[in-house]
């Protein structure tokens, strides 16, 4: 059986973040899965300081967080 590793928790269990929009400085709301967000007051797409997590480069990504969970996160970064 195939253990999940602290660093995918946040994928399989996500939980919202706070980050400061670029464009207009407020607080606004990102969830743990999410590569990036529209700022619920000015509209600007807001992305995540670090662009690398462990599902971009372990080998079990797929296998530890789910195929469905690891493909969204495909397309949210290539979205972005």
């Amino acid at each position: 059986m195939l253990r999940k590793c602290p660093g995918s928790q946040n994928f399989s269990q996500p939980k919202p973040e706070y980050i400061k929009c670029m464009n207009c400085g407020s607080e606004i709301e990102i969830w743990t899965d999410e590569v990036k967000v529209n700022c619920s007051y000015c509209s600007s797409v807001n992305t995540r300081d670090s662009d690398e997590c462990c599902l971009d480069w372990c080998k079990f990504a797929k296998d530890c967080v789910g195929i469905e969970l690891y493909n969204k996160w495909l397309q949210n970064k290539k979205k972005k």
